[in-house]
């Protein structure tokens, strides 16, 4: 028998009237997780922490209408998708959505609010990686977002009597169905990601202290650009399925050579890569000196009062 990951799903489960995913329960934790990131950054800076609690407050509300705004260009077209499937609560949500929709947000109030926008940007990197770890820690517990199958050492082995996520009900069996006692081992798309994300964070926490010629910017677009990538190839694992248009696996459309998804990383790549090369030319090399010149408040003035 090949190698593969194999554990009891945690289903979702009713709370009195309403149902609960820990799919979107581990997303607040990560989002909160996040915020303490940036905030103990911004404070050990000296900058304003008042003002990074009000950007953190409208992307959250942000990010939650992105993460399902941005799922829709993806089913435009589809036959029987209408204006009811785009405005219902009750569609797809999306991570990459999600941080767009956050950062847009993050950064109109940033500017209503005349703080830095590259410094806060910077402050909330490390933050934005810690939020997919965490995020991705209720994907795994629930099993979402599987993808082809495969023989890959890290691919999840549905069991008879597991019970997955709903998008994947059609993947379970029965023991008579079963074959060597696995009804199918899929693409760990979500562990796949929380890996990367993992490996990304240490990485940002690292070059944070040691990048002595890091300008203003580039620590987050180097975010993007990683994690655009990131996602970018982790769905190839989900593309073979979605091209056959096999929807008791992946639900994204397909347009063109890749799935919406793939797409929509590749932008968030670009832009990552253009704000690394834009901050290079335009922004200075970050130092003690330029934080109190964008608005942090000086060493001294700090110690005296």
């Amino acid at each position: 028998m090949v190698a593969s990951i194999s554990y009891s799903p945690i289903p979702i489960f009713d709370l009195g009237p309403l149902s609960l995913s820990l799919h979107g329960l581990f997303a607040g934790i990560g989002f909160v997780a996040g915020a303490y990131l940036m905030i103990r950054e911004i404070r050990a800076r000296r900058f304003d922490a008042a003002a990074a609690q009000s950007v953190l407050t409208w992307a959250l509300v942000a990010a939650i209408v992105g993460a399902r705004v941005f799922t829709i260009p993806a089913h435009i077209g589809e036959a029987g998708y209408s204006f009811g499937d785009a405005v219902s609560i009750a569609g797809d949500y999306s991570i990459l959505g999600g941080y767009a929709g956050g950062v847009i947000g993050g950064v109109l109030r940033m500017r209503l609010l005349a703080v830095s926008v590259p410094v806060y940007l910077d402050a909330a990197a490390a933050g934005m990686a810690i939020g997919a770890v965490v995020g991705r820690l209720g994907d795994i517990a629930i099993v979402e977002h599987l993808g082809s199958e495969t023989t890959f050492f890290l691919g999840y082995a549905i069991k008879p009597g597991y019970d997955v996520s709903p998008q994947h009900n059609a993947l379970e069996c029965t023991v008579e169905t079963a074959i060597d006692g696995i009804c199918g081992t899929y693409h760990h798309t979500a562990l796949y990601d929380m890996i990367g994300a993992a490996v990304l964070l240490g990485v940002l926490l690292w070059l944070s202290r040691v990048w002595v010629r890091r300008h203003y910017g580039q620590l987050f677009g180097l975010w993007a650009l990683w994690y655009g990538l990131q996602r970018f190839f982790i769905d190839f694992t989900r593309l073979g399925a979605a091209q056959e248009g096999n929807r008791q696996v992946i639900a994204d459309s397909v347009m063109g050579p890749f799935t919406g998804s793939q797409w929509g990383a590749l932008i968030v790549a670009a832009l990552g890569l253009a704000l690394v090369g834009w901050s290079a030319r335009r922004m200075p090399v970050v130092s003690k000196e330029t934080d109190v010149e964008l608005g942090a408040e000086p060493a001294a003035a700090s110690a005296g009062g």
